[in-house]
């Protein structure tokens, strides 16, 4: 087997990583010089920069591009390490007062490094995963105890070439399918043999003979994983928790469970809010409110309860479309709908009745990113109709989803739409990452431009 794959490979990959990031480098200097002027750095400046990113990443283990995980998985990471030293060189730069540094030469060496890191690592998983499916870097595996989920993971092993699990067969006293090699005494004669690296085991396998397999696997290096019955093989991710030395499974864990992800989601979102509340609604709301206090009486905002995280109920935060009535907070607005004044026909065309809702992410109810809130009397309606409806109560509420960008936006005419969404807001919750919101917003963007069907 070809152990010195993986004593060669983070040397070449962080290799990688500084030829690509130094043509970063002369792209950025090449595009910036154009617009200022830019102080020569001396080539000791250059060598810290590299250094600090090679202690990044080797500290984060960027280089381990594990057998089962997928490209979008690739990026997050990059885009974390490249979140984590720009902040690092930041704060060197405020510190040192390396002010020939200019911000725009940071920010755009921050976007090239992203891009081209970001093909040059997932060009690289690429091939690692051909080169597995050939028959290179693979790791030999047995499973022990045929019965319940362990079939399926065979086949698993034989169809997906690309995790380069090189399967020898099962151990099992019963079983005698092609397959099985022996029982569990020859798994015990035969196993010094087999050059193994992986070992797993069914759950319903007796705690003696784990134990057992256990301890020989520790004692010889090799890896040993534990195959959840039928009851855990979920559409999630499984996670553990410690109690002193007993373990327990996770079963319903969210990314945002993670405290470092929950900080990260809530800088984007008062950093962004905070940027809108300056420069935008520091001057809009004054002349929208204007706008709607000219065409008809009533209030400025249109402020209506709606469930947030864990169906606790917040105020949110409209300008006021309609003309004040009884049937707002029961009535979805429709086509050509008479309650709708006319500068709330634009407000409402354009999204920028939502705008208050960035004063919602500040103080903390909502969130740029999450599924959309409904108002109390259609949440208590849908919940009762929609399967795992109430689960998409576990995070905060957003402007903008994944729903809304994928269409299901506005007036809920059919079921499959509000199936949709929350299916869709589901997905969202179980996968979050920071790389998804920024996809998101981007998107949102894109739609608020070029896409206004089904909102009235």
């Amino acid at each position: 087997m070809a152990r010195r794959f993986y004593k060669y490979f983070p040397w070449l990959f962080l290799l990688g990583d500084i030829l690509v990031i130094g043509i970063s480098l002369l792209m950025t200097h090449g595009v910036v010089s154009r617009y200022v002027t830019i102080s020569d750095m001396n080539s000791s400046l250059y060598g810290l920069y590299l250094v600090i990113w090679l202690v990044l990443v080797t500290f984060r283990k960027d280089y381990k591009v594990g057998r089962t995980t997928d490209y979008l998985f690739t990026i997050q990471k990059l885009f974390g390490s490249i979140l984590w030293f720009f902040s690092i060189i930041s704060v060197l730069w405020i510190a040192f007062q390396a002010y020939h540094l200019s911000r725009l030469f940071l920010l755009v060496n921050a976007g090239s490094m992203m891009f081209l890191l970001s093909v040059y690592r997932v060009s690289v998983h690429i091939a690692l995963k051909q080169y597995r499916s050939k028959g290179g870097n693979y790791r030999n595996a047995v499973i022990i105890g045929k019965g319940g989920t362990s079939y399926k993971l065979a086949k698993v092993f034989q169809s997906r070439k690309d995790f380069g699990i090189n399967f020898l067969g099962y151990y099992d006293d019963t079983s005698t399918c092609v397959e099985t090699r022996g029982g569990l005494t020859d798994f015990f004669r035969e196993v010094r043999g087999m050059d193994l690296d992986l070992i797993y085991i069914n759950e319903r396998l007796d705690l003696p003979t784990m134990k057992k397999i256990i301890h020989y696997a520790d004692e010889n290096y090799i890896k040993v994983k534990v195959i959840p019955g039928g009851n855990l093989q979920l559409e999630k991710k499984l996670s553990f928790s410690k109690y002193g030395d007993f373990f327990v499974i996770n079963v319903n864990a969210i990314p945002l469970d993670n405290a470092i992800n929950r900080v990260s989601k809530r800088a984007f979102d008062i950093l962004f809010s905070l940027f809108i509340t300056v420069f935008v609604l520091s001057w809009m709301i004054p002349l929208v409110g204007l706008l709607i206090k000219l065409e008809s009486k009533g209030p400025i905002f249109f402020i209506q309860l709606r469930n947030g995280e864990n169906n606790k109920v917040f105020k949110c935060l409209k300008f006021r479309s309609m003309t004040p009535n009884d049937y707002a907070d029961t009535l979805q607005a429709t086509k050509n709908d008479p309650r709708v004044t006319q500068i709330g026909t634009f407000l409402r065309s354009t999204s920028l009745d939502e705008m208050p809702q960035f004063l919602n992410v500040l103080i903390g109810d909502m969130s740029i990113v999450g599924p959309r809130p409904h108002t109390v009397p259609m949440n208590e309606t849908f919940r009762t109709q929609i399967e795992k409806y109430n689960a998409r109560h576990k995070i905060k509420p957003g402007i903008t989803g994944l729903a809304q960008v994928k269409g299901y936006r506005g007036e809920i005419i059919r079921p499959y739409q509000i199936r949709s969404r929350v299916r869709l807001d589901y997905f969202y919750i179980q996968n979050w990452s920071m790389w998804m919101d920024m996809t998101i917003v981007a998107k949102t963007i894109r739609e608020l431009g070029f896409n206004r069907d089904n909102v009235y």
